[in-house]
């Protein structure tokens, strides 16, 4: 009963923050744009998170430098932009309180930095890896199988707060049947943070490690309790060599925190719609070890709606999810609604209220948005969707 009522809570907070907040996309006098991220640098004070071999290196060491860089470099190439990181020195904070201080700075994204490892004398695993929130997503594979060790290690920061069992309310990051409840809840915007995750498994090719982990849904608290786009990054093994070479020299972590910034460029600029002024984006740092030769990865291609009614040619309509889920068209998310569903890559986006009038569309907007506050309007055309400005 305690996780339900925490469930219902994190719903609460996330529907006031959403009605407070205009949608991306909205059609304003105004173009809505990215103005704050914040940077959480995982870990800190009583917390080392990852420790070397060695004993010599930690995890919240590494990703304070990595931090701090990725922070000097929004700033100076993107000044438009408000830059918070949960902390800046040594310092313990709080998993929830890391949540709150992106939800009151009303971010329009977080991304929360951290290194892997693996326990014992194991060193084969290596490179980086992008998660957003979400159920596992292989199949023939339950929520947890995916990143078992990884998801509870973050997770059990928990643990060592004061009076965590009250303070989380029966949540226990070593238990599977915690994390139902994180299932629940629609992530509103799972389709943004797949975005910024594409953009820095792309950038981070080639850089720093020697291979891509690639993207993954996992149930990460931090994300979870997020009310905008958040993603997790772990920059490589502290468990290798090789990664653990790169995260301790400068010219790895410069190289880190370049491509997480370009990742960053790539997303504002979309994010934007293309509106401003292009941030000045410096060249990349030298490569700190040779490019593992990557295999050319065809794009997504958006696949046509499913729906048997669709209208032939432009189509207008409201988008009011993004997920990696195919839902019935009777679900009680829809209210009711008719949805297309169309499939871009891993992704199902559902639009309502479609229609080859654009201005009954937006008739429309105001009294869906009631309902939905983060939905926007988007143009369907050969199985592309764009968003109306």
């Amino acid at each position: 009963m305690n996780i339900i009522r925490n469930f219902l809570a994190v719903v609460s907070t996330a529907v006031s923050f959403l009605a407070a907040t205009p949608a991306i996309g909205q059609t304003s006098s105004s173009p809505i744009k990215l103005n704050t991220v914040v940077i959480d640098p995982g870990h800190g004070g009583k917390d080392a998170g990852c420790i070397s071999p060695s004993g010599k290196t930690m995890e919240k060491t590494v990703v304070l430098d990595i931090s701090t860089l990725l922070a000097e470099k929004i700033r100076s190439g993107c000044p438009d932009v408000n830059v918070v990181m949960t902390r800046t020195d040594d310092k313990f904070v709080e998993l929830q309180g890391r949540a709150d201080i992106a939800n009151k700075a009303k971010a329009n994204l977080f991304i929360s930095i951290h290194v892997n490892s693996v326990d014992g004398k194991k060193t084969g695993p290596n490179g980086y890896s992008v998660h957003i929130l979400g159920q596992y997503t292989s199949k023939k594979k339950d929520l947890y199988a995916g990143n078992l060790d990884v998801v509870r290690r973050e997770n059990s920061v928990i643990m060592l707060e004061d009076d965590y069992t009250t303070k989380y309310e029966g949540f226990d990051p070593s238990d599977p049947e915690s994390y139902i409840f994180m299932n629940l809840m629609q992530n509103s915007f799972l389709e943004q943070s797949f975005k910024f995750a594409r953009f820095v498994d792309e950038e981070m090719k080639g850089g720093a490690f020697k291979a891509s982990r690639g993207i993954s849904q996992d149930p990460f608290y931090v994300l979870w309790r997020t009310a905008m786009p958040a993603v997790l990054v772990e920059c490589g093994f502290m468990s290798n060599p090789s990664d653990r070479e790169a995260l301790i020299s400068s010219a790895g972590k410069e190289r880190i925190a370049s491509d997480l910034f370009q990742a960053f460029v790539r997303y504002k600029k979309d994010f934007d719609g293309g509106a401003s002024a292009a941030p000045a984006v410096p060249a990349k740092p030298a490569e700190v070890q040779p490019k593992a030769e990557q295999p050319v990865e065809a794009k997504p291609q958006a696949a046509p709606a499913t729906a048997s009614e669709e209208p032939s040619g432009i189509v207008y309509g409201i988008q009011v999810l993004a997920s990696s889920k195919v839902m019935s068209p009777s679900d009680r998310f829809f209210k009711g609604y008719e949805p297309g569903r169309y499939q871009v890559g891993k992704l199902y986006k559902y639009v309502i209220c479609r229609s080859e009038d654009l201005s009954q569309v937006r008739k429309s907007f105001s009294t869906v948005r009631s309902s939905y506050p983060d939905c926007f309007i988007v143009k369907v055309e050969n199985g592309e969707i764009t968003r109306v400005r």
